[in-house]
């Protein structure tokens, strides 16, 4: 049986007690001994690994790769600083795609433009003649669709606001084009029909981006598109990356009727828990939260929003864990989280064992927080969150004083973090995470000392979250470290990260992952 001896003088292992190792031996893609007892073997293939550092390959706990697939044939907005300037970039995206194709993704951000105000179809009119256009904000909680795009899904003034969404309407009652939360789904038929993109190209070209940046391991959080697609690249030998896929609340009869239960699968693809939304995001103002928004006009002041009343999320929350599905639920603002946490309690007094996490949990009362360990809830978190919208937090948030991406309080407390993306919101590189987990400050080092640096965690800390608590969010403890009888995954980068901690942490961001292995088969190697 053929063994292979992986070396490397500095291969950090994740393994408490023992860190760092110099061989790993490898056998049916597992581990089977490090150190000096993997060096003793004798006729095993020998493989030198290049770069600096040898660690675990990552998961990322959060991510939606049918968005990320999509977005890369879309127009990117992104960057764009004003009204004009997204124009401009849609105008010449028109220009050079097929003429009647949708037009779809997009991530504009008007909190970043020179004046911050939601656009309108009119607008969008302009510079999009006779096609659909309906684009996606960078949240992914709000949409800004054209005339033809709400004529077509039939959405009038006398349409009615869906339960958990919103069609925003100017002074004189008529839609604006901007459909917030659940409002948004109306328009879907419009951009999934037969002129869409096939998807499974798209996700094989995400596939080699993921492995690029020393991804091994994902949880996808979108639907079922998306899971047909990776079960067909599995069924042919095209999946090269570890996939847990998430049901959405819409299917979760589906999910139940199929017979799925989290975890059911093998080594490259499993089921993972069902997705439920409690409220929206902080820069749609629908983030759930107990205070108003700094800002509201008098008579109009906003707490944001809960996008599925607590009953019915009860209730689809028991469902769940009766069929066997694991829950991972999206709460962002303080209210969003006490009630999902609320519903979680419940769940534990009536004897449910299933995985629980909370997705984002981006600001919570410090009292909740002992919550979360007492009913063995994991915290699932993007650190890139906090680098793109402290700013944003302080502004519409104030003064108020709550646990902010406090991934030092939830770890002070016992509390489980698994860390993500939440690709495309920010960018899938798991490096970047790592470096707003240590500094909490921008690419440019702003703001100098960290925003709350009180909230810092080191870096030990931030690839555990990465590595061993994403996949323990998805049920996993065969994968994360690299020690006999886990899989061997891991990556080979340019660059000592830990030696970077305390010398130039901004450093981080900039690393590049130079080799990535899957099970002991090469994934990615950079030219």
């Amino acid at each position: 049986m053929t063994r292979t001896l992986f070396r490397h003088e500095r291969i950090w292992t994740g393994t408490t007690g023992a860190p760092w190792t110099n061989a790993l031996l490898v056998e049916q893609g597992r581990v089977v001994a490090v150190g000096s007892e993997a060096l003793d073997h004798g006729g095993a293939d020998i493989v030198d690994l290049p770069g600096a550092l040898v660690l675990p390959g990552l998961h990322d706990a959060h991510i939606h790769t049918e968005w990320v697939a999509r977005d890369l044939a879309e127009v990117d907005l992104r960057e764009a600083r004003s009204l004009e300037e997204a124009l401009g970039l849609i105008r010449d995206h028109v220009a050079s795609t097929p003429a009647g194709r949708p037009l779809s993704s997009g991530r504009w951000n008007s909190n970043r433009w020179d004046v911050p105000a939601q656009p309108g179809r009119q607008a969008l009119d302009s510079v999009t003649g006779d096609r659909v256009a309906v684009l996606d904000s960078v949240d992914g909680h709000t949409v800004w669709a054209n005339s033809l795009a709400l004529e077509r899904a039939g959405i009038t003034r006398d349409t009615p606001d869906p339960v958990g969404g919103e069609i925003v309407r100017d002074a004189d009652g008529e839609p604006t084009g901007i459909l917030r939360e659940s409002a948004q789904r109306l328009l879907d038929p419009l951009i999934e029909g037969p002129d869409a993109e096939p998807l499974r190209p798209l996700l094989e070209r995400c596939q080699d981006w993921l492995l690029s940046v020393g991804l091994t391991s994902i949880t996808d959080i979108d639907g079922e598109d998306a899971r047909a697609a990776y079960l067909a690249m599995h069924e042919d030998g095209g999946l090269r990356l570890r996939v847990t896929t998430c049901v959405r609340d819409p299917d979760l009869e589906l999910a139940i009727s199929e017979g799925r239960r989290s975890g059911q699968g093998d080594d490259l693809f499993r089921v993972g828990p069902v997705k439920f939304f409690s409220d929206g995001a902080l820069g749609s103002h629908t983030a759930h939260m107990t205070e108003p928004y700094v800002g509201g006009a008098p008579g109009h002041e906003s707490c944001g929003m809960a996008v599925t009343p607590y009953p019915v999320l009860l209730e689809r929350i028991r469902m769940s864990l009766d069929g066997g599905l694991d829950v991972a639920t999206h709460a962002i603002g303080d209210e969003a989280n006490r009630l999902v946490l609320d519903a979680f309690g419940v769940m534990r007094t009536e004897g449910h064992r299933g995985i629980l996490r909370i997705e984002h949990a981006q600001h919570v009362r410090t009292v909740d927080i002992p919550r979360f360990r007492t009913l063995d809830v994991i915290a699932s978190m993007q650190p890139s969150h906090c680098t793109a919208d402290h700013e944003l937090a302080d502004e519409i948030i104030g003064p108020r004083r709550l646990a902010s991406y406090a991934w030092r309080s939830f770890l002070d407390a016992g509390v489980r973090l698994a860390f993500g993306s939440d690709a495309p919101v920010e960018d899938p590189n798991p490096f970047f995470g790592l470096h707003a987990a240590v500094t909490r400050r921008r690419a440019d080092g702003h703001p100098l000392g960290g925003w709350r640096p009180e909230e810092r965690i080191t870096l030990d800390e931030a690839v555990r979250a990465h590595t061993v608590g994403a996949h323990e969010a998805v049920g996993r403890t065969d994968v994360g470290r690299l020690e006999p009888g886990q899989l061997a995954d891991f990556v080979s980068i340019d660059r000592d990260i830990w030696a970077l901690e305390d010398s130039d942490p901004m450093a981080i961001r900039d690393t590049a992952v130079v080799q990535t292995w899957v099970g002991a088969e090469l994934a990615f190697e950079r030219d």
